[in-house]
This record gives C-alpha cells, structure tokens and sequence, in this order.
C-alpha cells in the first residue's frame, strides 16, 4: 500500500511497527511550549483510508481526548513503546494545507510561541452541516478573467496617478510577484478610492490564474472591499472573526477546495489557505486592530510578508500613512515604493491648517480653548457647502477625570483603573471594570470633586451643538454606534478615530482636536499611530477642502500631515529608531509575569551575546496587582535567535512546571 509522505525528517532510525497498519505523526492540541511537536499514534485498519495528512483527529493524550493534525505518515515510529491509537478521525477534508503548516511554524518561531497556537488562529472549529453542504454542492463553474478584461480595468484610473502603478499590474497578469509598499492618494472627488484600486490589482493577479488574499482592519473596510468586488464581479469569499461558526467554517472550505480564488477578511483571515496564491494585500497596514490579542501575538502584516515569501506570491502593503516597518521592506530591497508626485499629490489632497502658538496668540486668551475661533470660522463657512467632520480621540462624555483640588487622576478604589465621567449628571465609574464610583474621595487631599482632563465625543457633540443652533451634529464611535455614511447636506460630525462616516461627495472641511492627547499615548508608536488616524480622516476631505490639526500636536508628524508626506515621515521615524536601537531596527521582546517566572525564564534562556536585557521592573496589571516587566533587545541579525531562544527557555520551564511568563515580540507598547 502506498504510503503518504511524511512532512518532517526522522531524527533517530525507525523501529517498524506491526501492530498497526501504519503511524500518523500529530500534532497534538495542547498549549505546553514543550510538547509543541508531533507525536506517533498507530492507525487501526478501520482508519487506513481516513486518516490522510492534514485531516484533524481525535486521539488520547496525558488522560484526555484532545484534537490534533495528521502531519505526517510512516510505515514507521521513533517511538521504542506501545503506540497508542488514533481513537477518529474527526473529518476526512485535510483543513490543514502544508503551506498553512509551514506558515503556522514559521509564526511560532518568529514570535516565540507554539505552533498549536498560531493553528487555532487558522484553522475554524469544524461545523458538521456546513462540512456535509459544501462537499455535497457541486463546484461551480467559473471563468478566469483574460487578458482583454484586465487591459480595459488596467487604464480605470485607479492606479495611473503612481508612477510604477499600471506596470505593478501587468506584472501581475503576467505571473509575476512585484511587491509594492504603496502609499493611497484619496479619490479625486474625495473619500476613497483605494478599494477600486485593490480590485485592480486582483482583477490582474485572477487573469494569470492564481489566487488573492485581502486583509482589511475592520467590518467596515470589509463591507467596502466586499462592495467593490461584487461590483466588478469578481467571485470571492468574506472571512471575519464575527461570522457565525457556520459561515466561517463554509467559506473557509471553499477557499480551501479551491471553489473561490479570492478571500477578503479582517486578521483572523491571514492564515487562510488559498489555492496557488499569487498575491496578497494588506490595506491601512499600520492599523493596531492587525496586532493579534492571543499567543503568540502576531501582527497580520508580518504574517503576509512571510507568507509572500514563502508561496513566492505578490505582496501589495497600502494606506494613506506609512509605518517604519513598511519602509524598513523598502530600504531593505524587499519592496518597491508606489507614490504619488508632487503635483498629484496637491491635486488630490486638501489643504492642511496646523495654526501655531503665534498665530493662537492673536486671539488673546482664547487661544487656550480647545476649539479657537480659526476653527469655529473654519466651521461656519464649510457648513455652507457641506459636512464637516470633527474627529476627537477619545469617545464618552469625559473620558478621564482628576480630582478637582490636586489635579491627581482618579483612579478606582477596586482595580485601580482611571475613572471618567459617562455624562454630565452621572456619578464616575470605571473605564476598566465599568463600577460606579459613588462617594468618591480623592487619596491625596481627600476632596470629593472631579474636574476634566480629557474631553470625549459626547461632550463635544453637545458642544457643537449649542454653538451651531439648526445645524445637525451626527456622533459616531463606540459608545453612541457607528455611522457608516452620511449625506452631503450641511452638518457636523462628530467622530473617533476609525470611526469616521464617509459623506456623499467628501467632507467640505475637517477639524482635528486635541492633538497632543492622540499622541501622547505610552507606546513605541504613538506618534506614527496619531499621524495614520489624521490621514486618514483628512482622506475624507474633498480636495477643495480644508483640515485644521489642533491641540498642539508633536512638530513632526504635525509637518508631515502639511505636506501629506507619509513617506518622508516613515523614513525620518525608520531613522531615529535605527539610532535608538527600536524596532524594525532592532528585534525586541517583551516579557512579562511573576517575579519568579520572568527571573527563571531569563535564566534558562541562552540569549545572543549582543542581547541587551532591561528590567525586571515591577509593573502594575490591570487586577491592581504587580508583576514583573523585562525587556531584551538584540540587533536585527540576532532576531531568529533571540526568538529560538526564549522559546526554547519557555519550554524547559513548562517541563519543570514552573510558572509561565507572557512573552511578546515586537509590542508596540513597552510597558504591558
């Protein structure tokens, strides 16, 4: 009988094994840094022709009857003892494609994690119904785009404004793998027009007869990429974490069977098999929503840029900003730039106010208020023609409050975490664990009032609308619900970042508050952050419009945002951090937990010797109470090692059983 091959080298010689008709290799389920490897079972006659590479089974492990991956088959073991059965085989589709395998392993070394965890990221739990209608449905037929259909989107327009553009294109329908790091121009009338241009570029990649991956940040970009496909009918399939079990896992098959080419989907769509990809996008790739919350705690670009490598297939990383580690891919040859000339550039954009504290001066001691009279007359003579938008960065009433005597933050007497105000006749409560604060005092001087530190939404709304009696005020973010569009009729929008409504024919001017508080946040990328939120509602401007940038934002991503510079700004930030050892110049990890599980992890780990270990330092959780914070920082060419190595460390400690510590790669805050 024919044998599949197995996926991995034998490291001792095989002992042959009679008892069964021959070993599966699986990778078990479980979560133990030191078990992240396969392991033999015997495969009983009844499931010879079941058990195939890459189905998931059912076996029994340390007691218990746990999930795992067929990676591998051998006639066969390195295993000196009994074997133990594969117990089922759960589903005879192999959801586990050998690219996806060799990705999954490629996630886990690079952020120091288990391979099992980056396959519960890929692989959907199985749903049986859907399971049974996608194999019972017959394929569809369905015709690849050619040659004349992509030459007639090709001069669509979308991409002519990019010197490179139309021959990163026909690149693509040639079967080629350009890749391009591509800074996005807003559409010529306003608002987007990035998802025409996406669509061209998977219009191309579809006529040479390979398949695409989209990834967009959220449900939003979702239904506007989705959109633009079915308008140019072009056959896909949507993927995002908040489809129902059922949903997920159908479209999920048929991306896997090869039923559909092309797969667009939030960050839990990143690791989705895709037959012969050919190219793979990441749009708005500075986004933080693409930083996973789970072990081990990938970020979606990086897991594209490896997955391009890997499959040899194009890659297309765009935004209106740029972020230093897209333009690291680019000083290091990786990628190409695609930008705009000058001259397109002024064409497209809106013209950007930052008023100084000169220019504030003139006002006398309103130049304090947080909406200065250069913006309230901004406002009014934009109301004549159109929407304005007004983004503020934080959503509520008052986000955040201080005692009114000392100015000390208030803080919540159960977890520590900062109070705020939810409205104007409301008593404080917590932003963390959500409880009233009833009967506040302040620790420090024992006053029982609150006073303003940061405005929200809300309050700013309310605000808005005394000053602009008969003038619609439309709020948009987390706590009132997010608008996805408006009208072109006069009004004023109040928004979040992200949160933003696209206006019918673009925004006649945009307002943007409190700039030092976007930037001021305690992370590596805070200023880079604050700048990709400001072009990004600055997009939504019509080009004859106007933005004005206030609240005294940092100089320099302020200067970058005049000019509607996000290269010039990326390399300038690529720079300093090259100097400061921070990354992508640099690999860093942060490691986090008890005292003794960070000292002990530390300890056992073998770190290069150009490793730089900062801390331990006490930090404080989000419970209130304290841990241990260390950081290691290493040059570039040491980032493999460092990874192995802690890995390795966090699987010796997982042997012994001794407490375990959270370990991230390349956080963008360096303190949890």
């Amino acid at each position: 009988m024919a044998e599949q091959p197995s996926l991995l080298d034998p490291r001792s010689e095989p002992t042959r094994v009679s008892t069964w008709a021959s070993v599966a290799q699986v990778l078990v389920d479980v979560p133990l840094p030191h078990l992240d490897r396969p392991f033999d079972y015997g495969i009983p006659e009844s499931l010879e022709d079941q058990v195939r590479v890459g189905v998931r089974v059912k076996v029994r492990f340390a007691g218990r009857e746990r999930d795992g991956w067929v990676i591998g088959r051998t006639a066969a073991s390195t295993h000196h003892g009994d074997l133990a059965p594969v117990r089922r085989v759960v589903s005879t589709v192999p959801v586990l494609a050998p690219e996806v395998l060799r990705l999954a392993r490629s996630v886990a070394q690079t952020y120091a994690g288990t391979t099992t965890d980056v396959l519960r990221l890929a692989i959907p739990p199985r749903h049986a119904s859907a399971e049974a209608a996608v194999l019972a449905a017959e394929p569809e037929e369905r015709t690849e785009l050619h040659e004349g259909l992509f030459a007639e989107s090709e001069h669509g327009g979308a991409w002519d404004a990019y010197p490179g553009g139309p021959a990163f294109l026909r690149r693509l329908a040639t079967g080629s793998s350009p890749r391009a790091v591509w800074s996005a121009l807003p559409a010529p009338e306003g608002g987007p027009q990035w998802p025409e241009a996406i669509v061209a570029a998977v219009r191309a990649v579809r006529s040479s007869g390979r398949g695409a991956l989209v990834i967009v940040p959220d449900a939003r970009d979702v239904v506007l990429m989705e959109q633009a496909l079915l308008d140019a009918e072009v056959d896909h399939v949507v993927l995002t974490a908040e489809q129902g079990r059922s949903a997920r896992y159908r479209r999920f098959l048929l991306a896997l069977l090869g039923r559909v080419g092309v797969v667009v989907g939030t960050r839990s769509a990143a690791l989705t098999p895709v037959r012969n990809l050919g190219l793979v996008v990441c749009w708005d790739e500075g986004d933080d929503l693409y930083a996973e919350p789970r072990a081990p705690y990938p970020h979606a670009r990086e897991v594209l840029v490896m997955r391009a490598e890997q499959q040899g297939a194009a890659a297309l990383l765009g935004g209106y900003a740029r972020t230093p580690a897209a333009e690291q891919l680019v000083s290091d040859g990786w990628a190409r730039s695609l930008v705009a000339p000058r001259d397109q550039v002024r064409t497209r954009t809106p013209r950007v106010v930052v008023p100084s504290d000169v220019d504030l001066a003139r006002e006398g001691d309103a130049a304090a208020a947080r909406f200065p009279r250069p913006a309230w007359e901004l406002v009014r003579r934009a109301l004549v023609s159109g929407p304005v938008l007004v983004q503020v960065p934080r959503a509520g009433y008052l986000p955040v409050v201080a005692c009114a005597r000392c100015r000390t933050p208030a803080r919540c007497a159960h977890c520590h975490g900062p109070l705020g105000l939810p409205s104007g006749d409301a008593p404080p409560s917590c932003r963390w664990c959500g409880r009233r604060a009833n009967g506040w005092h302040c620790q420090e001087c024992g006053a029982d009032r609150v006073r303003a530190v940061r405005f929200g939404s809300g309050r700013t709304a309310e605000e808005l609308g005394r000053a602009f009696p008969g003038t619609p005020v439309t709020s948009s973010g987390r706590d009132g619900g997010v608008v996805d569009a408006v009208d072109g009729k006069p009004r004023l929008v109040v928004s979040t970042p992200g949160a933003e409504p696209i206006a019918e024919g673009g925004y006649a001017a945009a307002v943007l508050l409190d700039g030092a508080v976007m930037a001021a946040r305690e992370d590596l990328d805070a200023s880079v952050e604050a700048l990709r939120r400001w072009f990004n509602a600055a997009a939504l401007v019509r080009p004859d419009g106007e933005v004005m940038l206030l609240g005294q934002p940092p100089a320099a991503p302020a200067q970058a945002l005049l000019r509607w510079d996000p290269v010039g700004y990326a390399q300038r930030e690529l720079g300093e951090r090259a100097e400061l050892r921070f990354p992508p110049s640099a690999r860093l990890a942060s490691i986090t937990g008890e005292w003794a599980a960070v000292r002990g992890l530390l300890q056992r780990a073998e770190l290069p010797t150009a490793a730089e270990v900062l801390g331990p330092q006490p930090v404080l959780g989000e419970d209130g109470e304290e841990r241990a914070h260390a950081i290691v920082r290493v040059p570039r060419a040491d980032a493999a090692a460092l990874s192995a190595a802690l890995k390795a460390a966090a699987a010796v400690g997982s042997a012994r059983k001794d407490p375990a510590a959270r370990t991230q790669i390349d956080p963008s805050a360096l303190t949890p």
